[in-house]
């Protein structure tokens, strides 16, 4: 998705609607504007996996993806945002949302609850266009005391586990546990 930033300049023009931002990886540092409404509207719609391909004003453009948004406590507004600069071609470790379908058949059905036990799971993609949007785990199989692990988690064709310090597989991503 395509964002239109100018070049960060005078407090000014962040009154009028824009907020600061910067992109950053190893070898460069970008600071921009970016419309609020614009990138909160961008943001809801692709998360933290999505490519935002920004434009700055005067040419420079970039895809990135968004590292860290800081909201306004009170007004629950985006307020600044910190981008990682990607490479097309490049792999990258990315943290994909992890979500649930069905329901535990003996567990939730006989009064148990089904724990999330981890809300994202690192994952190495070949590519930024190649990170999956989420990762959808069915637990209608799953009894009380049952798990699934990192390592049973299907991950989409091409992509692998990330290596963070539980990528064995070893990592509890969902349990149905007696509760209530």
């Amino acid at each position: 998705m395509e964002l239109k930033a100018n070049p960060r300049s005078t407090r000014e023009e962040l009154l009028a609607g824009k907020m600061p931002a910067v992109a950053y990886n190893k070898e460069q540092n970008v600071s921009f504007t970016i419309d609020r409404k614009e990138f909160d509207k961008a943001f809801r719609a692709q998360g933290r996996t999505g490519i935002f391909d920004i434009v700055i004003a005067g040419g420079e453009s970039f895809p990135a993806l968004v590292k860290t948004v800081q909201m306004d406590a009170r007004r629950r507004i985006p307020i600044h945002v910190d981008f990682t600069l990607v490479h097309y071609g490049e792999p990258l470790e990315v943290a994909v949302p992890v979500h649930l379908s069905g329901k535990a058949a003996a567990g939730e059905i006989y009064g148990g609850l089904v724990d999330i036990v981890v809300h994202n799971l690192q994952v190495l993609a070949p590519g930024p266009r190649r990170i999956p949007q989420e990762l959808v785990i069915d637990v209608t199989k799953l009894k009380i005391g049952d798990h699934v692990m990192a390592g049973q988690v299907r991950l989409p064709r091409g992509r692998q586990a990330g290596v963070g310090p539980r990528a064995d597989g070893g990592e509890r991503v969902a349990a149905p546990d007696v509760g209530g």
